[in-house]
C-alpha cells in the first residue's frame, strides 16, 4: 500500500475580479504576455513572489508526486496536508481514494449530499482499516430551525455510511445565513456530539453572498473550531496588485477589479484566534483550457492557483475535488508552497482571459438584489459551472432543481435590471436562460 504517512509536523491573510477585454486578440494578448514574461530577466519580483521562474515542487527523486507539508487546525488539533481530496463527486472509485492516501493525503472531505451519500460510502469502504492514518470531514445543511436530534440523526447517517464511530470535523455546510449558526438546537448538537466522541471539531461551510458577515458572527460567537471557506487568488490583495503590474508593463487593456477584499482579514481573523482555516474554489471555475500557445514555466494553470492560496499563512490548506490519478499526482505538484512566482501570475492572468465572461466568483452577491422575480443567480450560475466546467451534468441537474428551477423565470423576462449588475461584466441574462435550458 505505499510507505507509511510522513509524521505530522508543527504548525507554524467585496467582491473579486473582473476585467475586460479591450484591443488585443485573445491570442495576442496570450502571445505578447508570454513572450514579455520570459524575456524578463533581472526583473524586480511581484509582491508575494520570490522566484521568477519557480519551477513545480519536485517529488523525491525518481519518486512520485506526494504531499510535501502538514499543518495542524488550530485549537481542534486535527492534522491536514496541505493539499486535501475532495468527494464532492466521489462514487464508487476506491482505487482513487487509495491513490490519493498511498500519496500521503491524509484527509478527506465529503457530505452526507454527496452523490446521494454514495460517496461516504465510498470513502468507509476504501478507507476501512486505515481509520487512524486519516481524518475526515462531513457535512450537513443544518437550518435556523434544526431540530438537535435531526442533527444528531444526520451525523449518525454519516458516520454509519463512512463505518466509522467519529469524525474529525463536522461541518454546518453552505452557511448564508447568521441564524443557522447561532442555532440553539446546533450549539446543543455540537456539545453533546463532542462529549459523545461523534465529532472532535464544529466546522462551518460557505461559498454564498453572505459569507463574510457569517465568519465574522462564528468567529465573535467562538462555537466554531474551523472554517471551509470558497476562496482563490481573486480575493487576495497581493495578485491583484502583481497583475495589475503585470497590465501596466504587458496588457494595457484589462482593468482589475477585486471582489470580496474582506475574506481575507477574516481569514487572519480566524488564525490569529486559532481556528483552523480551509479553502475550497480554489481553482475559481475548474475549467481546463488549452494554453499550449502561452508557454511559461512553473506547471499547470492549477498549480499556480495553489499556490497563490498556499502562499496565504492564514491558510492551513485547501481542499480540492480529485477525480482521476492523473490528477491527483498533477495537484501534489503544488503540494509545499510557500510562495507564488511571476510565471504564476501570468499562468492565472492567461486563464482569467479565457474566462472572464462567465466567471462567478463565490461570495460576491452583488447581482442578488438586481433580479425582480428574486432569481439566485449566484447559485443558478454555480450550477452552470458544475455542468460545463466540472463536467458533472448529473450533478448540476440535481443540485438546479434543489434551487427550485428559478431561472425559468429568466425565460420570459423583459426587465433589464440585471443587465450590468455583475461587477466581472457577466451577461446574466444569456447564462441564465441557458442554464434553465440546459438543467430545467
Amino acid at each position: 500500500m505505499g510507505s507509511p504517512l510522513p509524521p505530522p509536523m508543527s504548525r507554524d491573510a467585496s467582491h473579486t475580479r473582473g476585467f475586460r477585454r479591450a484591443h488585443w486578440s485573445r491570442r495576442e494578448f496570450l502571445r505578447n504576455s508570454a513572450n514579455s514574461a520570459l524575456g524578463l530577466t533581472g526583473i524586480a519580483l511581484l509582491p508575494g513572489c520570490d522566484d521568477a521562474t519557480a519551477p513545480v515542487a519536485p517529488a523525491a527523486p525518481g519518486g512520485p508526486p506526494e504531499v510535501r507539508r502538514y499543518s495542524t487546525l488550530g485549537r481542534s488539533g486535527v492534522r491536514i496536508p496541505d493539499i486535501s481530496f475532495g468527494g464532492w463527486g466521489l462514487d464508487g472509485d476506491e482505487r482513487l481514494v487509495r491513490h490519493a492516501l498511498e500519496r500521503g493525503i491524509s484527509h478527506f472531505d465529503t457530505a452526507g449530499g454527496y452523490a446521494e451519500g454514495r460517496s461516504e460510502r465510498t470513502l468507509g469502504r476504501a478507507l476501512a482499516g486505515d481509520r487512524p492514518r486519516v481524518t475526515l470531514a462531513t457535512k450537513v445543511v443544518a437550518k435556523a430551525d434544526a431540530t438537535r436530534d435531526a442533527i444528531m440523526g444526520a451525523l449518525e447517517s454519516s458516520l454509519r455510511r463512512l463505518g466509522t464511530d467519529y469524525v474529525d470535523v463536522y461541518f454546518n455546510h453552505a452557511v448564508n445565513d447568521i441564524a443557522r449558526i447561532r442555532n440553539p438546537e446546533w450549539l446543543e448538537f455540537v456539545a453533546l456530539a463532542k462529549r459523545q466522541g461523534k465529532i472532535r471539531a464544529s466546522g462551518m461551510s460557505g461559498h454564498s453572498g453572505r459569507l463574510t458577515e457569517c465568519v465574522d458572527a462564528a468567529i465573535d460567537d467562538d462555537h466554531t473550531d474551523v472554517f471551509l471557506l470558497a476562496h482563490n487568488y481573486a480575493n487576495e490583495p497581493g495578485f491583484w496588485g502583481s497583475a495589475q503590474r503585470f497590465k501596466d508593463r504587458f496588457t494595457g487593456g484589462f482593468d482589475f477589479v477585486a471582489y470580496q477584499p474582506e475574506l481575507p482579514r477574516l481569514m487572519r481573523r480566524a488564525r490569529e484566534a486559532d481556528l483552523g482555516v480551509m479553502v475550497m474554489k480554489t481553482r475559481r471555475g475548474a475549467r481546463y483550457n488549452d494554453l499550449s500557445d502561452h508557454v511559461v514555466p512553473g506547471g499547470s494553470e492549477a498549480q499556480a492557483a495553489f499556490r497563490w492560496v498556499l502562499s496565504n499563512s492564514d491558510v492551513h490548506g485547501l481542499v480540492v475535488t480529485m477525480d482521476k490519478p492523473e490528477v491527483i499526482d498533477e495537484y501534489l505538484g503544488a503540494s509545499g508552497a510557500r510562495t507564488a512566482s511571476l510565471a504564476d501570475t501570468e499562468r492565472l492572468v492567461a486563464y482569467e482571459a479565457r474566462n472572464s465572461g462567465w466567471l462567478c466568483q463565490p461570495g460576491c452577491a452583488a447581482c442578488t438584489d438586481a433580479c425582480p422575480a428574486s432569481v439566485d443567480v449566484a447559485g443558478t450560475l454555480r450550477t452552470r459551472m458544475y455542468a460545463q466546467d466540472y463536467g458533472r451534468p448529473e450533478i448540476a441537474r440535481t443540485e438546479y432543481a434543489a434551487l427550485g428551477a428559478p431561472a425559468a423565470a429568466c425565460l420570459g423576462c423583459r426587465s433589464s435590471a440585471c443587465v450590468g449588475a455583475c461587477p466581472a461584466g457577466i451577461d446574466i441574462p444569456r447564462l441564465a436562460r441557458r442554464t434553465h435550458r440546459a438543467l430545467g
